[in-house]
């Protein structure tokens, strides 16, 4: 009678956790019988009440192979995988700090005998000051073939825990795409945030949904320290839009899908203002440009000058669509018409027939290809979103993994 109390304990209940530290070291034990009765072990263990939720959820089984695996959060299943020999089962992702989980899990033996363990119990709450920002593009967007995805931070993330991150952002497109991350601190950000950015190797194909998946939650990113949320964001990548401009020509071509769809004369940067940088600020930039922003009407002055310098200027600018962080717009022209499409006039900017720049303002998708030739200025990648200007075996040194990946098929 007492072996056949045991059993029925094994199979109902749980005994006491083995191991220390709350459940970080060791975990919950539903022991095996002389009867060729499994072992059950959950971590972490069953009351722990500051789970670090960076280690997941781990089950083990000895004597036999696990069966059923349940792990819940809030009444959602928690996602996991078995060893190949069905005596491990781990966790997908790291676990919600603060979140409360429960556990249940059964084995068998090769004579048939079960053993079913529970563990129910609470992951630390402590959070790190370093946060998700924001993902970019927004949800459901319709992007340009070139758009890159960032990942922005509210503050610098520490290097030890940049590996993790990228290990732990999923991203996901209709038709499966090679790309790789790249770290920017906020000085190489176009707007001032650290961003881990990712770049396909070649642009998106048009017509297709992207969603990126951010598992921040329980991610270890300082001294017991964790992520506080997951993030995610899907959007669309529309028709191809290249956009190829020369300031030899002075001409303006755009296409849609391969196909010349209208083109229009322009004028681009005159020249002549070389400040202490040694750049000329009056040039406009050639190399691969990507569209960034629409604004209505943009105010627009020089770069490194004030009122009363020779070459001030201030002026209020219609259909103004921005292509880098030095001031360049393809934008209204408002000054002498006479220059579209004979010479370089502008102040850096491509300008252009007020009724195509305004056609473009409404066409255009944040994340176009613009091309510009012909200037004797060049794009630097760290200019915008000029990243396709570097090639793109060096765009993968700068990813924490220091390899690229190819996105899983939506």
């Amino acid at each position: 009678m007492r072996g056949k109390a045991l059993v029925m304990v094994l199979v109902l209940g749980l005994a006491t956790a083995c191991g220390g530290g709350g459940g970080q070291a060791g975990g919950t034990t539903a022991k095996g019988g002389d009867d060729g009765t499994p072992q059950v072990t959950i971590s972490p263990a069953d009351g722990s009440g500051k789970a670090r939720p960076d280690r997941g959820v781990t089950v083990k089984a000895a004597g036999g192979t696990l069966g059923t695996v349940s792990v819940k959060l809030k009444g959602a299943d928690v996602p996991g995988a078995f060893s190949p020999d069905k005596t491990t089962w781990r966790s997908t992702w790291t676990l919600q700090p603060g979140g409360r989980y429960q556990v249940s899990a059964t084995a068998t033996s090769a004579k048939g005998k079960t053993t079913t363990a529970t563990s129910a119990f609470r992951t630390s709450r402590a959070t790190a000051l370093t946060r998700v920002n924001n993902v970019v593009p927004s949800e459901n967007e319709t992007v340009g073939t070139g758009m890159p995805v960032f990942v922005q931070f509210n503050k610098a993330v520490p290097e030890k825990a940049k590996p993790a991150i990228e290990r732990a952002t999923e991203i996901s497109s209709t038709t499966p795409t090679e790309g790789a991350w790249r770290w920017l601190s906020a000085g190489e950000s176009f707007n001032g945030l650290p961003s881990m950015v990712f770049r396909p190797k070649h642009p998106w194909k048009p017509h297709q949904r992207v969603t990126v998946k951010v598992h921040y939650a329980g991610l270890r990113i300082g001294d017991n320290v964790f992520g506080d949320k997951d993030v995610t964001r899907t959007f669309k990548v529309g028709d191809s839009h290249v956009i190829s401009i020369s300031a030899k020509t002075h001409r303006l071509t755009v296409k849609k899908n391969g196909r010349t769809v209208r083109n229009w004369g322009v004028s681009l940067g005159a020249g002549g203002d070389v400040q202490r940088d040694g750049v000329d600020h009056l040039l406009t930039t050639s190399g691969i440009h990507l569209t960034m922003d629409h604004v209505r009407l943009e105010r627009m002055r020089p770069p490194g000058k004030k009122k009363g310098d020779p070459g001030w200027y201030d002026e209020k600018v219609p259909w103004a669509t921005r292509i880098s962080n030095s001031g360049e717009y393809i934008h209204q022209n408002m000054d002498d018409p006479t220059c579209l499409g004979k010479r370089n006039c502008s102040h850096g900017c491509v300008r252009s027939p007020a009724a195509d720049a305004q056609w473009f303002f409404h066409w255009s998708y944040r994340g176009d290809i613009v091309k510009i030739t012909g200037t004797k200025r060049s794009l630097q990648w760290t200019n915008g979103w000029g990243y396709w200007q570097m090639p793109f075996t060096k765009w993968t040194e700068g990813s924490a993994l220091k390899k690229s990946l190819t996105t899983a098929k939506a």
